[in-house]
């Protein structure tokens, strides 16, 4: 694959303006599918099940099979919808949309098309800095996922050079609803940061609203990018391309600035934009192309036949209404005050898309401080060396676990590092990894005093430097002792004996 032509982020804003546009497709966490009686793989009780196995014979296309809408489903879209400041419609429709679906056996999606359920909306995101951007919302649809295609042989994971592929139809009619922006205008220089942003915020709403699991990295949630460039002082929209199924907020930032990048190379040296899908390569942080981006024409929709509109009474949309959570940004500000963390401290967690994980974390029973140092520290740190997201690493209750083990002085940090390298490596739960590792402190004074003992004589001239009053001088025995501890000792009990045997108090 050629390399892409890149223009210097910079150029190519001084010489075009990003338009933005976003398309989130949720997945509902239902205990079944939108339109059959089978488990629901969205939701975490049924992830990772055997392939085909998660199947009715609607979500295959066998003949006869009908569909039947699922209620919670509806009552999860309807409340996403007012969480995004949508009218809901008095009725809706399912409609056919007609593609060549190789994972869905029907060979057509049930989507919605002109009669969505939530339309005209609007959700208010924070920046970096604090600036609030309002992002206008034209509608949130209810449909049906597609199933999921292994392709073996080649490469790359593709289709393209694989020998064979593979089709598991578990995902195959869970519910889905997408949210789509319309244009987003000013964004500028700003624009790969208010696409994260944005994204980070829907997930917040979604978990919130506790209608998704939100997991980008299984595909709870997923983002298709469009981008699309116009010369300074023109009016006329430039010619989009859409970055498919974009798995990571990180991702989402990383393909609008490569695809503001890519266009305005290709624009500024006279060639034309194609209107495409495309896939994002998050091992070399590039885009490549997928297939002509159809219109709705192409789709030839019509109304689904089998299904009744669906026409939610206005009880049940109050009922909904107020039910909702608090607004992403009410939440925020008071969730700073109840932590207790500095601005700086509070708006590292935002930045870093880790306010739900640090919120479960805290509710699970450890400090706002400790679980800050956690997920904005040491998991932070590990999943951008890996190009992960710090949610694949651990979860919330796992890291509760491990500080509990710190707090009750089972584990020192230092410990308690190596505790999470096991957990990162699926060795098992935190305490699973100290038995198994034997990583726990000792807490046996004995052992600590022999090992004192041992360095002490061999170090007579630091013990009596500690008698003389030179209480620093223990820093090199407290490192012996740690030493021959292997690390498995508490440093501040270590140096309470250390100066107790050496007799520093006038014993």
């Amino acid at each position: 694959m050629a390399k892409d032509k890149l223009m210097d982020f910079d150029k190519a804003l001084e010489l075009y303006e990003p338009v933005l546009g976003f398309e989130v497709h949720v997945e509902l966490n239902t205990e079944t599918k939108m339109f059959s009686a089978a488990a629901n793989p969205a939701n975490s009780a049924n992830h990772g099940a055997e392939p085909n196995t998660l199947v009715a014979p609607v979500d295959m296309g066998l003949p006869g099979a009908l569909p039947v809408v699922n209620e919670t489903a509806v009552r999860y879209s309807i409340s996403l919808g007012l969480a995004l400041g949508c009218s809901i419609a008095p009725s809706s429709r399912f409609a056919r949309k007609n593609y060549f679906y190789p994972d869905l056996g029907k060979n057509y999606q049930i989507s919605q098309y002109d009669e969505p359920i939530a339309f005209e909306g609007s959700v208010d995101i924070e920046l970096a800095d604090g600036e609030i951007v309002t992002v206008p919302i034209e509608r949130a649809h209810m449909e049906e996922d597609a199933g999921k295609l292994t392709h073996v042989g080649g490469s790359t994971g593709r289709i393209q050079g694989a020998e064979y592929s593979l089709v598991d139809y578990n995902r195959a009619g869970v519910p889905l609803v997408e949210i789509v922006t319309k244009p987003i205008f000013g964004a500028e220089e700003r624009a790969p940061e208010i696409a994260k942003a944005y994204v980070a915020t829907i997930r917040d709403i979604v978990i919130a609203l506790g209608i998704s699991e939100a997991r980008m990295e299984r595909g709870n949630l997923r983002c298709d990018a469009n981008v699309s460039l116009r010369p300074r002082g023109q009016e006329k929209l430039g010619t989009r391309t859409e970055t498919k199924n974009v798995n990571s907020m990180r991702s989402v930032e990383r393909a609008v600035r490569y695809e503001i990048q890519r266009q305005a190379a290709i624009l500024a040296a006279g060639g034309t934009i194609t209107q495409e899908t495309r896939h994002w390569h998050e091992d070399t942080g590039t885009t490549s192309p997928g297939r002509p981006k159809s219109d709705a024409d192409d789709y030839r929709y019509f109304p689904e036949p089998d299904l009744l509109p669906v026409a939610p009474s206005i009880e049940l949309i109050e009922q909904l209404r107020a039910a909702l959570p608090e607004p992403p940004a009410a939440r925020r500000r008071r969730l700073k005050a109840e932590w207790g963390f500095a601005d700086i401290d509070f708006q590292g967690v935002v930045n870093a898309g880790l306010l739900a994980e640090v919120e479960a974390t805290i509710a699970a029973g450890t400090s706002p401080a400790a679980a800050r140092k956690w997920w904005t520290g040491e998991l932070l740190r590990i999943a951008n060396a890996e190009g992960r997201e710090p949610a694949e690493l651990a979860t919330p209750a796992d890291v509760a676990a491990l500080q509990a083990l710190v707090d009750a002085g089972t584990l020192t940090d230092k410990l308690a590092r190596q505790v999470l390298e096991g957990m990162i490596a699926g060795e098992g739960t935190p305490q699973e990894i100290v038995d198994a590792r034997g990583l726990a402190v000792v807490s046996d004074d004995g052992a600590l005093i022999a090992a004192i003992d041992d360095a002490l004589a061999a170090q007579p001239d630091v013990l009596e430097k500690i008698r003389d009053g030179k209480v620093q001088a223990a820093g090199a025995v407290i490192g012996a002792v740690m030493k021959a501890m292997k690390g498995q000792a508490d440093a501040a009990r270590v140096r309470e004996l250390v100066l107790e045997r050496a007799g520093s108090t006038g014993a």
